[in-house]
């Protein structure tokens, strides 16, 4: 039996399930979310206990693989309208920028044009300058920050990953989008050697 498929979904305080006809609607403070379950799963709710428990039928490969799989969905889905989801990123180089204005995230990253991203319905994205020590010549170092913010684990995922698909980190000199604490493994220029 799948580990993980066979642990209850606790729900806290303030988290309402319903479970109807396949799908099962979780509402919480930050908003509400959904999902159709497979017709091979059932989902059972203890209303004393608050705990939600997925179980399946048979131990058939298919029903064994998306045991595990929905009982995260669904735990996703409850930690998503109570605390949200964030994935923050970072713009490094020389005269890049963002901004998010009329619903769409604008980046320059060194192409001849601005790129537009519209923003996706549900997410929630901010681009701001911070001031970081001990980086560049000067000793600080001005750096873009995109924070994307949302109740959808995948969509804020999703979204995040577009934007760094925009211009990844190059190894060089580092310059491009990455996730906020990413190694970037760095690559040594050429270096030329006299023979004289």
């Amino acid at each position: 039996m799948s580990r993980v498929g066979r642990k209850p979904v606790s729900l806290p305080a303030g988290v309402s399930v319903k479970v109807a006809g396949g799908r099962v609607l979780v509402s919480g403070p930050k908003g509400e979310l959904s999902l159709e379950v497979n017709p091979a799963l059932t989902v059972a709710l203890d209303e004393e206990t608050r705990l939600l428990r997925v179980e399946r039928s048979s131990d058939q490969k298919f029903q064994r693989a998306i045991h595990g799989t929905t009982r995260s969905l669904i735990a996703n889905m409850v930690i998503g309208v109570t605390d949200g989801y964030q994935k923050v990123l970072e713009v490094h180089g020389v005269g890049y920028r963002a901004r998010v204005e009329e619903g769409e995230l604008v980046l320059q990253v060194g192409y001849s044009h601005p790129v537009h991203l519209p923003v996706p319905g549900g997410l929630e994205v901010t681009a701001e300058q911070i001031r970081r020590a001990g980086e560049g010549r000067g000793g600080s170092a001005v750096i873009q920050v995109i924070t994307v913010s949302g109740i959808d684990k995948q969509l804020v995922g999703e979204f995040a990953a577009e934007v760094r698909r925009v211009k990844k980190p190059e190894p060089y000199l580092g310059k491009g989008i990455r996730y906020q604490g990413e190694q970037i493994r760095r690559k040594l220029g050429k270096s030329f050697v006299s023979t004289g």
